[in-house]
């Protein structure tokens, strides 16, 4: 059998091989002739968007009103989600009632995500209402806080105090809801409650 006839017989399968190395052969020399890829010098975290400092910043919902407010001291965006990262925030969660006032506060540090929907404060929290009405001023120390400003609710699974005038209140785990001035404790829920004066 001559070769001219073998490869007339078998032309399917001897294509298929000659494709394939004429393929592997290009591939090799792609390889050999391109340039070597570039090595990132960058070390670190991601990079920042841009960073503010000794900033203000305004939140509002979708009526227009304010959902929060903030003033910090350090800022840092990140491209990669479009998410703030905050340094020892001071804030502020307006009730957007008239003659309640807002509620006062500060953390550690802050999160807020892309839309201003949710907010994170970490590490330790206290929030701080003035009195007003018959309502006593009203403090609250807890941690690790996470909040939906623009609904104005807020929920942690830490320990969480609050003081109301001559009321306490302690417990671990807490959602709160202070557009209806709803609190709930998760566990461990303690409460003192003196007893009411009586009106002259």
């Amino acid at each position: 059998m001559s070769l001219r006839t073998y490869f007339r017989d078998r032309g399917l399968p001897v294509a298929i091989v000659l494709v394939g190395l004429a393929t592997g052969a290009a591939q090799m020399l792609y390889w050999w002739l391109a340039p070597a890829p570039k090595v990132s010098e960058f070390v670190g975290p991601p990079r920042s968007g841009y960073t503010l400092t000794n900033f203000k910043l305004w939140s509002f919902n979708e009526d227009g009103q304010p959902s929060f407010q903030m003033v910090a001291p350090h800022l840092e965006r990140r491209e990669n989600d479009e998410s703030l990262y905050i340094n020892t925030p001071n804030f502020e969660l307006p009730s957007n009632r008239e003659g309640v006032p807002p509620w006062l506060g500060n953390s550690l540090y802050a999160w807020v995500d892309k839309s201003g929907t949710l907010l994170k404060l970490q590490g330790p929290v206290f929030m701080h209402r003035a009195a007003f009405g018959d309502t006593p001023e009203t403090e609250m120390h807890t941690s690790d806080v996470t909040a939906w400003p623009k609904e104005n609710r807020m929920e942690t699974a830490a320990a969480a105090h609050m003081v109301q005038g001559d009321s306490k209140l302690s417990g671990v785990g807490m959602r709160a809801n202070l557009n209806t001035n709803h609190l709930e404790l998760l566990d461990e829920s303690h409460g003192t409650y003196p007893p009411r004066k009586n009106k002259s």
